[in-house]
């Protein structure tokens, strides 16, 4: 795994690896990668390609806009509070082979507003269930202003990011990509969940 880790990493030219929890707290959680391998379950999902526009919250240093925009061609946009991670995210941009096709915003997610053409968010728990419906409320919102189709993608939900997305009316469960088999010990955590906005 480790290896395969540092080959993406070489391939895309960026330095993306380890954890960061320097700034974290109660409402945001430490910078923590997702996996190369769960990434490439995604990328081959069918779920997104050229045409889309993918929206990172809590980028940190930016590989899953990096990676996705590599694979699928899609433009990835990355949101990131910390300004050290970003500062890396961005440096990364610079190097990264699929650089010219990802952006990176400095700012709240909660405050962030979502630009009409992004149609696909990404998360990995980046922050609390509470910051999470201030979040989801900014993508409604967007919804409503330009009607499309809006896909979430929550990799390795909690509990309670679960019982919040159950009880969202707004959302549908469209899918799972299960990604147990990349890990030992049969995690049940190990999936993406997919909700359509609707």
């Amino acid at each position: 795994m480790e290896q395969k880790e540092q080959q993406w990493e070489k391939l895309l030219k960026i330095k993306t690896a380890g954890r960061d929890d320097s700034r974290s707290d109660a409402y945001r959680y430490p910078y923590e990668p997702t996996p190369y391998c769960v990434l490439e379950r995604l990328g081959n999902s069918g779920w997104m390609g050229k045409k889309n526009v993918v929206l990172d919250y809590g980028t940190g240093k930016g590989r899953v806009c990096f990676f996705l925009a590599y694979q699928t061609r899609c433009r990835a946009v990355g949101i990131e509070y910390d300004e050290r991670i970003f500062l890396a995210a961005e440096e990364n941009r610079r190097h990264g082979v699929s650089g010219p096709r990802t952006s990176f915003v400095k700012a709240r997610a909660e405050e962030y507003a979502v630009p009409e053409e992004v149609d696909c968010c990404y998360f990995f728990n980046p922050f609390s269930v509470e910051i999470l419906q201030k979040v989801l409320t900014e993508i409604y919102s967007s919804f409503y202003e330009n009607p499309r189709e809006i896909l979430l993608f929550f990799y390795y939900p909690s509990d309670e990011y679960v019982s919040c997305l159950m009880t969202q009316e707004q959302l549908l469960f469209a899918d799972e990509i299960d990604c147990q088999d990349l890990f030992e010990g049969k995690d049940p955590r190990e999936k993406i969940l997919i909700f359509e906005v609707v």
